[in-house]
Parts: C-alpha cells; sequence; structure tokens
C-alpha cells in the first residue's frame, strides 16, 4: 500500500456489491452453512474467503474441490439460490454498510458518475439492490453473468471503464475483498480496499488505500 496518496482527478466511481454496499456477506455465511449442514459438513472461514469475491461458477468450483461433493455446480448454485431466497425472505438481514448513503450522496452533489461491478449474478443484484432504490443511482451494474472471467481478472474493470468512456486510470474503484481489489488494480484503477468483518485478515498491500469503512475522511478527502 501507497503511504502518500498520489494525485487523482476522479471521473467516476465504481463500487462492489457484496460486503462493500450491503452486508450481503453476512447473508453467504449463513446460505453456505445450511448448504453445507445438510451434508454433514462446516462451512469455514477458510472456504469462505477462498469463495469471496468469485463468480458463482468459480466460487461453486472451489466449494466442490475443497469438500469433496459430488454435487454439480449447477446444482450447487441453483440450491444456493432457493436457500438464498428464504434468507431474503426473511427480511432480518439484508442492511446498507456504514457510510454508503452519505457517501452516495457527495459523489451526487459533485455530479461524479457512479457504477457498480459485483461478482454477483443479475438475478441477486437486482433483488438486493432494489431492496433500496439503489439501482437507479448508478449509471449501470455489470454483474458475474456480464463477464466471461471473474475477480481477480480485471475484465469486469476494464468493460466498467469502456462503459463510462474514460481510462481506467481516471476511475476509482471501491473494494471490499482480496480477489475484486487485485482486479482493480490489475486494470489499472485507483484503488481502496474498505475490508469488512470478513476480510479484515487479507493482505492489501496492493492497493493506493485502505480505510476501515465508508465513513472514513480519507476516502471523502478523494473526492475534494
Amino acid at each position: 500500500m501507497n503511504s502518500r496518496l498520489p494525485e487523482i482527478s476522479a471521473k467516476a466511481v465504481v463500487f462492489d456489491m457484496d460486503g462493500l454496499m450491503l452486508n450481503t456477506e453476512d447473508l453467504y455465511d449463513v446460505v453456505g452453512s445450511q448448504l453445507l449442514a445438510r451434508r454433514g459438513l462446516t462451512f469455514s472461514q477458510y472456504l469462505k474467503r477462498a469463495m469471496m469475491g468469485r463468480k458463482a461458477t468459480e466460487a461453486f468450483a472451489v466449494l466442490r474441490a475443497e469438500c469433496g461433493l459430488t454435487d454439480s455446480i449447477d446444482s450447487l448454485i441453483i440450491e444456493s439460490d432457493e436457500l438464498m431466497c428464504h434468507v431474503l425472505d426473511s427480511g432480518d438481514h439484508l442492511a446498507l454498510m456504514p457510510g454508503l448513503s452519505p457517501l452516495l450522496e457527495l459523489l451526487e452533489a459533485k455530479k461524479i458518475p457512479k457504477a457498480v461491478a459485483t461478482s454477483s449474478s443479475r438475478q441477486f443484484a437486482e433483488r438486493v439492490l432494489g431492496a433500496f432504490d439503489l439501482a437507479q443511482r448508478f449509471e449501470f451494474v455489470l454483474c458475474g453473468d456480464d463477464v466471461l472471467q471473474g475477480k481477480p481478472n480485471p475484465e469486469i474493470y476494464l468493460a466498467a471503464a469502456a462503459r463510462l468512456a474514460i481510462s481506467p486510470t481516471e476511475m476509482i474503484v471501491l473494494e471490499d475483498s482480496v480477489l475484486g481489489s487485485r482486479a482493480a488494480v490489475a486494470a489499472g484503477a485507483f484503488t481502496v480496499a474498505v475490508p469488512s468483518q470478513q476480510t479484515l485478515s487479507g493482505d492489501f498491500d496492493h492497493v493506493h488505500l485502505v480505510v476501515t469503512s465508508l465513513e472514513s475522511a480519507d476516502l471523502t478527502r478523494l473526492f475534494g
């Protein structure tokens, strides 16, 4: 991590979603635990970290290999989606991460375009963003369905820059995971890590700035 921040004139800000905007990583804990409990197994933090930030197909390939499951990847995804629907329908878990609303208001006041680039499926992203009417506040939402290669490959962030019609070096990316932040750095973006409780132990030495939350003064100073 660089101790001195370089001069940057941000033309856009791109947000990861899970664990950064919404506490959906907590929901994945619940779903992963239920999925493996049906098979007499435990959803460990090691396994969660190995899956975190990946496209669904890649994440469940990790799950399948690590746990020695014989289920197909597609069937695991379908079962996980069904469990997630039950969790979301309970209405007790989903919440905005601290500082998100004031940060969005600041960027809107500064007229800085915003986008979302998440490894989650479009169906899931629309569901959770829609719960807080968030999608309409962004230029667009890119999902794992929209790219061939998931994070840490930079494809999704290069695609975001192309859609914003800017160079990747002209955008700030906010990420909470190691894989996601590596994707943003590889794309050439100014990358800010905002580790969640699940990713605090990760190695973020590759990013430009690490902050404790979206409420951080170091983060808001980037926008003047």
